[in-house]
């Protein structure tokens, strides 16, 4: 269950980054039922990348509260990557997740289509594979979000926990949800890994992007102990903040 928690905070970034802009934020709430129970913020910037220009995510995910009795996590990933075509040059995955501590590096050579891991060693790997944390950058940016049919599904390879997993994304229509700057129509989407990895399960895992800014608003996870959700706080850019909840 804690990884597929992991999952839902490691891609909810999404496509309104813009390059050339200094930097942005988004700030997220996690809460169980009525309680808060942690907190995660992406930031994502300009940077370079052994000479070329790149983009920079950086996204941090705690837990806090009563969901600390059931797991407790205080993660950190890093992701450069190219900015033409959203592919990482680099990803650094550092997970605190109680007595569970594991930190990794790797180099992606899209030319050979290979990767270079600080746990493993070097590997071929399938064609435009991403990390876990830019995989909805990609799959946002790449224009799959507006051409997808009500059922469709798109398959990306990602690489998490040092492993190679096809990650599925069905778009299932649309659906308004209310926030304090009102209501906001969303693509509605599910993601689904191998089941036999227990990365995420086929069912009750929502996310639910603004139509407008293509802005994560709402993430939803029914677990057997309850609904939890991950909500849209705000989101800033060079310095101006939106605040939404």
């Amino acid at each position: 269950m804690i990884r597929k928690i992991v999952i839902i905070f490691t891609i909810i970034p999404f496509s309104f980054y813009s390059f050339g802009v200094e930097q942005q934020k988004l700030s997220f709430h996690l809460k169980f039922g009525f309680f808060k129970a942690g907190e995660s913020v992406l930031t994502i910037s300009d940077t370079t990348f052994n000479g070329k220009p790149a983009i920079y995510y950086f996204q941090g995910v705690r837990t806090m509260g009563l969901i600390e009795h059931f797991f407790k996590l205080n993660d950190f990933y890093e992701s450069i990557v190219n900015p033409e075509n959203l592919l990482p040059y680099k990803s650094i995955r550092n997970v605190n997740q109680g007595n569970y501590h594991r930190y990794n590096e790797v180099l992606y050579f899209h030319g050979i289509d290979s990767i270079l891991s600080q746990r493993s060693g070097k590997r071929a790997v399938p064609k435009n594979l991403v990390d876990i944390l830019s995989v909805f950058f990609y799959f946002t940016n790449s224009g799959y979000l507006d051409k997808l049919n009500s059922g469709e599904i798109i398959t990306i390879p990602v690489f998490n926990a040092d492993e190679i997993t096809d990650v599925k994304i069905q778009f299932e229509g649309f659906k308004t949800v209310k926030t304090g700057k009102g209501d906001i129509e969303c693509y509605v989407i599910t993601p689904q890994t191998d089941k036999k990895k227990e990365i995420m399960g086929s069912n009750g895992l929502k996310f639910y992007i603004s139509k407008e800014k293509k802005l994560p608003v709402l993430f939803e996870f029914d677990m057997k102990i309850g609904v939890l959700r991950a909500i849209l706080k705000s989101y800033t850019v060079d310095g101006k903040e939106e605040v939404l909840n």
